[in-house]
């Protein structure tokens, strides 16, 4: 058989290898022509009937320079045959050609020696269309110089994630030569743990086909580091012609600039919140402690990882700071950390005392009046910010790496320091955070000067009305006897509450339960004033509605002051109680074996109203009976309707019960909320025999 009858039909791959066009070859339709040592075609190729337009029975045994080429170009293509057969030099160049259709073509030829197993020599010529190829090498030289002049970083990594190519943009970014990438996996160039989900992106994209574009990634490389970058990363598969997979190719822009401004302006979004809410959570009472905790808990977790707040002993005891107290005692406020950790055994705990040396943060703001920021810290320094060296050991031990103090400053006076850490946020404070600090410093400072000045108040006023009140004997011809003064709870300033309880002839006793309307000194002072008066009135011997109208003309010069009371008067030889009341709620009178009930009194007016007379109402009571008085806000609250609450309070005395000391505990333990606004006067009245002992029935 001939050469020429030997055409190898189309077979199957072995491995089950795509059998498709694939690669540059196929791109550039190279054509095959093998010739006789005379110049005929023995083997002609499907592309070079797609070339040349022959097909290959026109072709295989015509000479190819006939076939081929023009006349007067076929004596110099005969002389380069020649010339390749004989010395077996291969040649190179483009030579003119006809097609079939007799249209002149330009074709790019590799012309080559054979010599087969006996010897014969043969010619093989690989030829394709000299603009096509001209064509595909502008294009190759242009995606060279993309690649390697591009300020982006490229590279192509095959299947198993191994760099097969990267430009020297990329290489940069890493910290890799070019040739240092080849043949390493993704993961030993960067092993970072930032890079995990990178890695676990181009897996999928090789599995999947779904390409990642603009994909953030933040960490460092060997080319830098000590500082985070960003990067802007997109991956796509890369494919041949036939479908199989060849890798990923991994495009990546540096976007640090535009990461760092981004997190700049996500921290100036943070410090406007922070600030926003340390307007609405700080300073919501007028309570010391309370104020520092609100704080601490702005700033935690997020400006800091651990905060301390001291104030200056001095101010809480005096309201002033004691320039000439050496060293300089501090109590502990407020505490936060924001997870647990050893580090809070270090910080001295809330309510204790405590000095700082010299050097401690502490004591700088208190000489310089100035913040102190500690970017880093190392081990050795940590003793400069602790209590003592085994404080320093477990800050150490916490991680603790950098530090600032703020000062805090009302009213032009240093009352105090602030005291802030990181450990597990890695980012060292900067001045942007001391700047926040100081700035919520200053606000929570006059907050909490503002709370140690009104408990100075609070706590005169409060004195001031203890010592105008009476100290009740418990017993009384014909009564057992319990009284009880409880101020407002919920950091308000003293009321105006009062009780009496007043000896009268004939084992009489008068009993006088009022409240003044209004709060602190000058309304502690006004109810001193009338209770002096209902002393002296009740010395006159009158009608519990003669003693009102009285006080009624007397609260009218204490303008702009006003006043509620009841007024009553027992006799324990004719077992009657005569009671008046001035605008105030009704008294309980719960009788031995009965339900209690509220007594059906003239409201009255407050005192100092003026024009409107008062009325007395005579109700029995023996012994086993029960009077009780007291102020609004014993039973008034801000929810509840006053209904609902004398309800409560008739619950509450309904048999079987103690003695008035017992009863008058139980009633505020039940009735009194820690938020309640107001303070109460409650004052008991337990009628008994005349011979019976203290505390009996």
């Amino acid at each position: 058989m001939s050469r020429g009858d030997q055409h190898a039909e189309p077979s199957e791959h072995p491995d089950g290898a795509a059998s498709g066009p694939s690669g540059l070859l196929d791109l550039l339709g190279v054509a095959a022509v093998l010739a006789e040592a005379d110049g005929r075609i023995d083997m002609w190729s499907p592309q070079a009937e797609e070339l040349f337009g022959y097909s290959r029975e026109e072709a295989v045994g015509q000479y190819a320079a006939q076939l081929l080429l023009r006349p007067e170009h076929r004596e110099a293509a005969v002389r380069l045959f020649a010339e390749v057969m004989v010395t077996g030099r291969g040649w190179a160049g483009s030579f003119p050609a006809r097609h079939k259709d007799g249209s002149s073509l330009m074709v790019e030829f590799r012309n080559m020696r054979l010599t087969d197993n006996v010897g014969d020599h043969y010619a093989l010529g690989l030829a394709t269309d000299r603009a096509l190829l001209r064509q595909v090498e502008r294009k190759v030289a242009l995606s060279s110089l993309l690649v390697t002049q591009a300020p982006v970083g490229l590279s192509v990594l095959d299947t198993e994630l191994r760099y097969l190519a990267v430009n020297p943009a990329l290489a940069s970014m890493h910290g890799v030569s070019e040739a240092g990438h080849v043949g390493r996996s993704f993961r030993e160039i960067l092993p970072g743990e930032p890079f995990e989900a990178a890695e676990n992106q181009m897996l999928d994209v090789l599995e999947t086909g779904r390409s990642v574009v603009d994909r953030q990634v933040v960490g460092r490389t060997r080319a830098d580091p000590d500082h985070d970058h960003a990067w802007a990363v997109s991956i796509y598969r890369l494919q041949d012609n036939g479908g199989n997979v060849l890798g990923i190719a991994n495009v990546v822009i540096d976007v640090t600039d535009r990461y760092e401004t981004a997190r700049e302006a996500e921290r100036a979004r943070q410090r406007l919140r922070m600030m926003a809410d340390a307007s609405s959570r700080i300073g919501t009472t007028l309570e010391v402690e309370r104020t520092a905790q609100e704080l601490a808990d702005v700033l935690v977790p997020d400006l800091a990882d651990m905060i301390a707040v001291d104030v200056l002993d001095s101010v809480l005891r005096t309201g002033r700071p004691d320039v000439g107290e050496k060293p300089p005692l501090f109590r502990a406020l407020a505490v936060k950390t924001a997870y647990p950790t050893d580090a809070s055994e270090a910080i001295i705990a809330p309510g204790q005392l405590t000095t700082y040396h010299a050097d401690h943060p502490a004591a700088h703001c208190l000489r310089t009046r100035q913040p102190l920021l500690i970017k880093h810290l190392d081990s050795g320094e940590l003793g400069r910010v602790a209590a003592d060296a085994a404080a320093a050991d477990l800050l150490a031990q916490a991680g603790v790496h950098t530090d600032m103090a703020v000062p805090l400053i009302a009213r032009g006076q240093i009352i105090g320091v602030m005291g802030l850490a990181r450990a597990r946020n890695p980012v060292p404070f900067d001045e942007n955070d001391l700047t926040l600090a100081g700035e919520l410093a200053a606000s929570a400072a006059l907050s909490i000067d503002n709370a140690v000045l009104h408990q100075h108040i609070r706590r005169a006023a409060e004195t001031l009305q203890r010592s105008l009140l009476p100290q009740p004997s418990p017993r009384r011809p014909g009564l057992e006897i319990a009284a009880r003064y409880r101020p407002a709870q919920a950091f308000s300033e003293v009321g105006g509450d009062w009780y009496d309880i007043i000896p009268l002839s004939g084992d009489r006793t008068a009993l006088a339960v009022g409240d003044v309307m209004g709060s602190g000194i000058p309304a502690a002072t006004t109810m001193g004033r009338l209770r002096t008066a209902t002393s002296t009135l009740a010395a006159l011997d009158l009608d519990p509605s003669r003693i009102l109208s009285h006080l009624d003309r007397i609260t009218q010069g204490l303008d702009p002051y006003i006043a509620t009371c009841v007024y009553a008067v027992y006799d324990p030889h004719l077992r009657r109680l005569q009671v008046a009341g001035a605008g105030h709620l009704p008294p309980v009178l719960v009788r031995d074996g009965a339900p209690p009930e509220l007594l059906d009194l003239p409201t009255g007016t407050p005192l100092g109203v003026g024009g409107v007379p008062f009325e007395t109402t005579t109700v029995a009571m023996g012994p086993g009976d029960q009077l009780v008085l007291y102020t609004d806000g014993l039973v008034e609250t801000r929810d509840d309707p006053i209904d609902r609450r004398l309800g409560d309070l008739l619950d509450l005395l309904s048999p079987p019960h103690g003695s008035a000391e017992e009863t008058s505990d139980r009633l505020l333990q039940r009735l009194r909320q820690p938020a309640d606004h107001d303070d109460v006067a409650l004052l008991i009245a337990r009628a008994r025999p005349l011979d019976a002992p203290a505390g009996g029935a």
